[in-house]
């Protein structure tokens, strides 16, 4: 009696390494919608606490600030 012993491939199939790439670009590309929805959605609620003639600020960092007057106009 003579005994074969088979081993396995270890080699992936350009199958799998095909369809790995498919799924990596399709999570990559629904990740980058969800920080395009997000940065839209916190844009949007910035824009819905802005009042005019009132600012209420709790926090603010200003590097810059640059206050021009424009004199004979209402605004």
């Amino acid at each position: 009696m003579s005994r074969e012993v088979k081993e396995q491939s270890r080699a992936i199939s350009a199958a799998s390494l095909l369809a790995l790439a498919a799924g990596a670009a399709a999570f990559g590309a629904v990740a980058i919608g969800v920080l395009a929805i997000g940065r839209l959605a916190v844009g949007r609620l910035v824009i819905k606490k802005a009042r005019f003639n009132e600012l209420e600020v709790d926090d603010l960092t200003v590097h810059r600030l640059r206050v021009v007057e424009h004199e004979g106009q209402n605004s």
